[in-house]
Formats: C-alpha cells, structure tokens, sequence
C-alpha cells in the first residue's frame, strides 16, 4: 500500500485524505486547553535539533519544585484548562549528578517517581488532567504514571535508527520507542505518538513508520491519537543549518498518516509551528494538539500558540467548528472501565461532557456564572434573532439531512434523536433555530407563566435516590437543615399563604416517609382542597402514587381515582429521572423502574388527570438514555394524549451526594441544556406543545437563551422550593413578575399568566 501512495501525486493524496476525515469526525476539529509544565530540561539524551533541553548550569534547579507546578496549575484552572502537559527530558538522573541529588533530596527515588507524585497532586488537589510525555518508559514505568494520568505520549520521531540528529541519544532509538508505545497497549493505556518530518528521513521511512503504528493499534486499540510535526531548524543547535521540512513534504505526510492509520487514530498538527492553517485541515488533520492560554510552547518557544479566537475563525472559515477536548479523546473517556484506572476516572468525567469532549465553560445548572453566548445577538429592534448559516460551512452531514427531514414533516426516531445532541458549533444555533420556529407555529410567541407554590411536605425519605440532596444532603453545606414533617395545619396554612399571595397551584412532593400509607397522600390532597377549595393541586410523584397504591394494596386506577375524589387535579413528572434502567440501577436503584413510571401516567391519564414529563440530565448518563426517554414518553402521549408538557431539570450538582462520592459529572454543559429544550421540541412536536425553562436551574439568562431555542413556558414563580436549593442551586426561592419580566422583556414577546393546564389567566406588556 505504501509504495502505491507514494506514487499519488500530492493532491490526490490530499483529496482522499479530507475525504477521509470528513466522513470520519465530520465538521469538528478539537484541541485540547492545557498547560504547559516543563517539569525538568534535563536529559539524558542530546539530540541535533533540540533547544528544550539544558545543562544544569543554564538552570536555576535541576527540576521545577511542587510550588512551581501548584502556580502553573492554578492559573490552568482559573483559565478553564483540561489538560496538565508534563514535557520534560528523559532520565535526567541517568546522566546528571545533579538531578539524582534533586531527587535524593526531596525523597524520590526517579524522575518517574516524582512524575507520578506531582501528577497525582495535580489531578486530586486541583483537578487538572495530566498529560505525562516522559520519554521511552519502561512497562514498570508506565504502571507507575497510569493511575493520574488521563493518557501518556511520547514521539516515535522516525523509524530509522542511524540519523544523525540521534546521535548522542539512547533512548531515541525506535526499537526501544516502538516497545515503548507496544508497552502501553498491554497496559490499555490511552497513548498519543507522531512523526518529526525532515530530520534526515525520506517518505517510505514515514509510510514504514506510520505502518508500524498501525499495526501496534491493531493489536491493541491504545493509539487514540498521531502528530505529524514539521522539522524547524533552531539556532544554537547541530542542525541550525539543515533545510527546514517543506511545505509539500509537511502535507503529503499529513495525508499519508490519514490515509495509513486506522480511522480510530485522530490525527494532529501542532498550529504554531505551521502559518497555513487552512492547508494542515485540507491536508486531513481533525485535531490541533495542545493550546495554552498561560504557558508559552517550551519545546519551541520562539512560535507562539495561535489566539484561540483568531484560530477559530480560520477554522470556521473553512466550514468547520473548533471544539475544546480532554488529553483523552472521547472515545476513550466514554470507555472508561477499559481505558481508565479507577484513581483518574472521576476527574475525566468531571471535565467531561455527556459525550467524553471538554466542558466547554464554567457555567453549571444552579450556579451564579452567566451561561455562554451560543446563540446570536439579539437584533434590539425587533427581538429576533434568527439562525443566518455561515457562508463558509458547506459541510452538511446527518444533522442537516434530519431537520431537513423535519422540516418536511419526518418524526424523528432514537437514532436521529441521539445524533442532534452531538452538535456542536453552527449546528447548535441551526438545531435552536429550527426549534424556535416549530415552537412559534405550534404556540405562538406568548411566554407563560403560574404562579404556584411548592410545598415539600417531608424531607425524610426510605429510598436511596444517590442523587437526592433534599433527602441525604450533606448538614455541613447549610442546605437540608433538619429531618422535617409538616403537620396538616401547617399544610393547610401554606395553602392558605400561597393563596393570599395569588397562586391558583400549589405544586406537592417529598420524601417516602416510612409511616405514609397510601391514606397520607388523600388526606394531603383533602386538607388543600379544605383549605382552600379553587387551588389547583398538582401533586404527587410516580413514586408517590405507586408506593400509595401498594402500601394500600390496590390497583394504580382504583388508586388515582381515590386521590381525584379527593381534589387532585394532576399529577408532576417526577421520578422520571432517566428513563433508562441501565441508568436507573446506578442513579435510583430501589426507585421504581421504567415500565412502573410509564404504568403510573397511563393509569392516571385513563382517570382523566393530566400529568407532565420531566427528565433529569447530566449525572453521568449518555446522550442514548435521554433519546430513549424521548420516544417512550412520546409513545405514550400517542396512546393517551394526557402530558401538558415536558420540563428538563438539569443535575445540579454541588452537594448531590452521587457527585461528593466522585460517581457523576458536575452537570450538563450550557449546549447540552440548551439542546435539551431545542431536541425536546423537534422530537415532541405534533404531540406535546409545550416546553418549559427552569429558571431554578438555568438561571435568569439562561432560561432567556431557551426561550430562543423552542421553549415556551418559564413553569412556576416558586414561593418555596428545597430540591434544587438542597443541591446548591444559587436560584429557587420566589421569582416575582418583575423577575420574569425581567426575562422576557429583551426578546420583544408578550408574557403571560398561564392555569396549570395552559389557560391563559392574564396578560402582560
């Protein structure tokens, strides 16, 4: 095959390799925030063309102390990096009496040794990813680093052995980088390699190279990822005078490499070295490496990272979008049982998407930081801001192809589901454009609200939700406060406050105490009632009702008629949670499952009470489960027609107990969020109307940017609620009309008082 290639002319070459990297990862190409740390520039090799590396009397000390790397890594977290890259020389002590003193003395026994100290520091203290490139690591080694290491790297550089620039350099030779990269594959770990192009080698030296990468990933699977670096002579080096790699031969091994390698092997150029970015993406790359924020490039100081927003508009300019990864790539992270050990899998998940890429911001559902800007600019005069496609973007892929078939009328099916919540970039911003105009046709441009009061009965509960912070958080963080149970007088007066306060809902859950029966709920619904006769009750989870009609040991029917005679007029949709029950055995274990959820709203749809669906996203579920529960919940609604709405409730995650036990995400991300509404009202349209915003769990400008993405409905003004607070969510407590106001007022649409079954009660300007 090689030979063949090398008888393709360059733009053959380069033609065959974009096709392949478009078919491949789409219109994505990702880069990884990072900081650089360069833990020592000893080495125990001299290479002909390196300038990283110095003597110990060009050095202030032998390696950078812990106090060092803390400052690095702190200003890495402040600037929302993923990624702590430890470059550093091989084996220093090997050659320096100096570094083995620095070692000796500060109680490390090897460079590895301290490598894996600082790297578990990094990771657990701070929650920097590491990234270790440490040289040709024995098999011991590699064990050593692997447990804070999100992957490991090192460059084959090149397949021949008698290059002049290795001169001088033992552990460049590539039989024992070749056993190095073979080493990590037994060990399953997430490995990164590559190329230095015209250091001495020819093209079939590079083809051999990049076939005998190939052939170690076949054996093991460990290669996520494969640099193709272009050679630039350094002054004050061996090789100072050497040509640097042309243009031609830089690309045509870029498309070689993407041609050679398996298309699970992503494929790298590093930006600065190159000052045409458009040729490194049409010569097949699909990843730009490492780009820091904070630290220079040390290997090669004199070239500096490109700005990101600058690179991005390069990017955008040839129709792609520029998206923030993990040192591991998502294919791995998503496969963290095989790829991961166990010290580093909660600190990859917790940069992480739902889909393994990096967190794209700070913003997280409950807290104060002001989400993203994903949409466009509001226009000031009229309120709109409609989707305008980049002119650039002719990539169309599968997204497009399915709001095409939306757009003609297609219901979309699990599969096409799935596949809109992997946008990213300018299909985001199409996906919420579309939504927005189906949620226009199907409602109009009124923005609704009720006013409605929570009333969370108990906080005691018998089930072990390991997400539930209402019922399990934490005293420390303030939010639970003591186990509590309201006495019916106290019921009936908040009822009666909420009343006074004009509320027409008062909206009733808490926990499974273990004294309720099924009579506790009915006589709830009947002191409201009593109390104040014209409030809407809308009450009781799925949970609720099947465990009231179990502990009665009767049917759900016979149940739910019992509770409507008694004033219940709907029913929330909570308890749904995930309706998975792969998820639901790690989030619920003990709650009901599926099958009982969707058996409790039928029965209650067929006594003629009406119910809405909820879905809570973002602990560590895959965007596969939230398809799933689109479809079944909308399977019903065919069968019924009894859900008023459906209401996404993102993870809020700060005192969730499954997140303090290091066994969930913080969250969704804000894009995440947002398709969440926008996928909600393409996949439910026809079916289900509307579709509400949490301003508890989005925020106030949140829950703005998804009235522009196919939300209609801002749910409740809230008198009082305690889940989200309980979780730390900063917002929850009463949001009045000024605040909702507040809200829609920039968006130029008319709000409005809405009944809990979506009667418009009054008008506002």
């Amino acid at each position: 095959m090689g030979s063949q290639l090398s008888n393709l002319s360059t733009t053959q070459l380069l033609e065959r390799a974009k096709k392949i990297r478009d078919e491949t990862f789409g219109d994505c190409i990702t880069f990884s925030p990072k900081v650089f740390i360069p833990l020592t520039q000893l080495c125990n090799d001299s290479c002909g063309y390196c300038t990283f590396v110095k003597r110990p009397s060009q050095l202030e000390s032998p390696f950078l102390s812990p106090a060092q790397v803390e400052e690095i890594v702190r200003q890495g977290v402040q600037a929302n990096c993923h990624e702590a890259l430890f470059t550093l020389g091989e084996r220093p002590e090997d050659r320096w009496i100096q570094a083995r003193q620095w070692l000796n003395d500060n109680g490390y026994s090897s460079t590895v040794d301290y490598i894996r100290d600082i790297s578990k520091k990094t990771m657990t203290t701070f929650g920097l990813l590491p990234h270790v490139n440490a040289g040709a690591l024995s098999k011991k080694e590699l064990e050593e680093v692997a447990p804070y290491s999100a992957s490991v790297g090192m460059m084959l550089e090149s397949i021949r052995g008698d290059l002049d620039c290795h001169k001088g350099a033992p552990d460049k030779t590539p039989q024992r980088r070749l056993e190095t990269i073979k080493s990590a594959g037994e060990l399953a770990i997430p490995f990164t390699t590559g190329l230095l192009v015209g250091i001495g080698d020819d093209e079939s030296d590079r083809i051999e190279a990049l076939e005998a990468i190939a052939k170690l990933n076949d054996e093991y699977g460990h290669i996520q990822e494969v640099i193709i670096q272009n050679f630039l002579p350094k002054d004050q080096t061996r090789l100072f005078a050497m040509e640097k790699c042309d243009d031609e031969t830089f690309l045509r091994s870029i498309a070689l490499a993407r041609i050679i390698l398996p298309t699970s092997i992503h494929l790298q150029a590093p930006p600065n070295l190159s000052d045409n970015i458009r040729a490194l993406i049409g010569a097949g790359i699909d990843d730009f490496g490492g780009i820091s924020p904070v630290t220079i490039d040390h290997v090669n100081p004199e070239r500096p990272w490109p700005h990101l927003e600058v690179l991005a508009k390069e990017v955008r300019n040839e129709g792609y979008d520029l998206i923030p990864r993990l040192p591991i790539y998502p294919e791995f992270a998503r496969d963290e049982e095989k790829w991961l050990r166990p010290e580093s899998r909660f600190y990859v998940m917790d940069h992480s998407d739902s889909l393994g890429y990096g967190r794209e911001d700070d913003w997280v559902s409950g807290g104060d930081t002001p989400p993203p800007e994903i949409l466009e600019p509001i226009l000031k005069k009229s309120g709109l801001a409609l989707f305008s496609p980049d002119p650039h973007n002719s990539n169309r892929n599968e997204i497009d192809e399915i709001i095409d078939g939306i757009l003609i009328g297609h219901e979309i099916n699990e599969h096409e589901i799935e596949v809109l919540f992997g946008a990213r970039g300018s299909k985001v911003r199409k996906i919420a454009a579309v939504a927005d105009e189906l949620r226009a046709k199907s409602v109009g441009d009124t923005v609704t609200f009720v006013r409605n009061r929570n009333i969370n009965y108990t906080n005691i509960c018998t089930f072990k939700c390991r997400f539930c912070a209402f019922s399990k958080g934490p005293l420390s963080l303030n939010l639970r406060g003591t186990p509590y149970l309201l006495d019916m007088d106290q019921l009936a007066q908040r009822v009666v406050e909420a009343s006074e306060l004009g509320a027409t809902e008062v909206c009733l859950q808490g926990g499974i105490h273990p004294s309720f029966d099924g009579n506790y709920y009915i006589e709830v619904a009947k002191t409201v009632r009593s109390a104040v006769p014209e409030m809407h009750i809308h009450g009781f989870s799925a949970l609720e009702v099947h465990e009231g009609a179990r502990r009665l040991g009767i049917e759900l029917s016979e149940y739910l008629q019992m509770l409507k005679d008694a004033g219940l007029k709907t029913l929330p949709g909570t308890a749904a949670e995930i309706l998975d029950d792969d998820i639901r055995a790690r989030l619920c274990p003990d709650k009901i499952n599926t099958r009982q959820w969707l058996d409790v709203h039928r029965a209650a749809h067929g006594v003629g009470l009406r119910s809405n669906i909820t879905i809570m996203f973002g602990t560590f579920e895959r965007p596969k489960s939230w398809a799933k529960h689109f479809v079944l919940t909308r399977d019903l609604q065919k069968e019924t027609g009894g859900f008023t709405e459906f209401v996404p409730l993102p993870f809020v995650h700060m005192a969730s107990p499954i997140y303090l036990q290091q066994k969930a995400r913080r969250g969704p991300t804000f894009r995440e969020s947002l398709l969440m509404h926008s996928v909600a009202r393409l996949a439910y349209h026809g079916w289900i109307d509307n579709i509400q915003a949490s301003w508890v769990k989005m925020g106030i400008e949140g829950a703005r940017t998804l009235l522009r993405s196919g939300a209609n409905d801002l749910g409740g003004t809230l008198m009082e609620e305690n889940i989200s607070r309980a979780a730390g969510a900063s917002h929850g407590q009463l949001l009045d009309l000024e605040g909702f106001k507040e809200i829609v007022n920039p968006l130029g649409r008319r709000l409005a008082q809405r009944s809990t079954l979506y009667k418009e009660i009054a008008q506002f300007s």
